[in-house]
């Protein structure tokens, strides 16, 4: 949909063309799915996402601020996964414990077979804040969405102006074996390129499409998942 307007909620626009969506049942509007955020391997957070709709071009689905989530139980003094080096971090990932997605209401799309996704940022009473573009590493297991962060991301803002984000943290964890490979930074460099450019010229999914996004008045803020599956990747 673009903003403004409502579009048929059953095509994603991308890069001027509308894709059908794909066959009903496990692609159902609204079904929960698990959203697994991994860095370096192990389990940072575990969050229920809504589907709002699949093509065979990608995905989008809805993260609502303060859903019931699991998240690592890290040590004292410890703020984020990503500041533990790996060879501090238990071999068999960390426990994890209760609690609510602490960020902002978000759309995201995951195009099919890309290293990226791209959120859409919405603020108090549903404004939208510009997108955030996250390089990943991405696999789906029914309704587990496993993603394993690169780490390097771009901030877009509305007007479309970008810069990249984590630069720095990105360059000390390359060449480490629970992260990538020069080689590999490179390709993930590569990929965020790719997708600024696609802002730059103010296409799919920087169009203005989904800026509106409203989710159905009948979803209800999902329930805290089973415990997750596993706690490395």
């Amino acid at each position: 949909m673009k903003a403004g307007k409502r579009d048929d909620a059953s095509s994603i626009t991308r890069a001027g063309a509308t894709i059908g969506t794909s066959s009903p049942g496990t692609a159902q509007p609204g079904r929960i799915l698990h959203w697994n955020f991994f860095i370096g391997g192990h389990l940072s957070a575990s969050v229920p996402v809504r589907l709002v709709e699949q093509t065979p071009a990608g995905q989008l689905v809805w993260m609502e601020s303060g859903t019931p989530m699991w998240h690592t139980a890290l040590p004292r003094g410890a703020t984020h996964l990503r500041d533990i080096a790996p060879q501090e971090r238990p071999a068999e990932g960390y426990p994890v414990v209760a609690g609510r997605w602490p960020m902002g209401n978000a759309l995201f799309y995951q195009p099919t077979d890309a290293a990226h996704s791209v959120l859409w940022l919405f603020g108090r009473r549903q404004r939208f804040r510009g997108w955030y573009v996250n390089l990943e590493r991405r696999v789906h297991h029914g309704d587990d969405i496993d993603i394993a962060d690169h780490e390097l991301d771009i901030n877009v803002a509305p007007d479309r102006s970008w810069q990249w984000k984590d630069e720095e943290s990105f360059a000390e964890k390359t060449g480490h074996p629970a992260y990538w490979t020069a080689e590999e930074a490179a390709a993930i460099r590569t990929e965020g390129a790719r997708v600024a450019r696609l802002a730059e010229a103010g296409t799919f999914p920087f169009d203005g499409s989904w800026c509106d996004f409203r989710p159905p008045r009948t979803w209800r803020t999902p329930p805290r998942p089973p415990v997750p599956r596993h706690p490395l990747l």
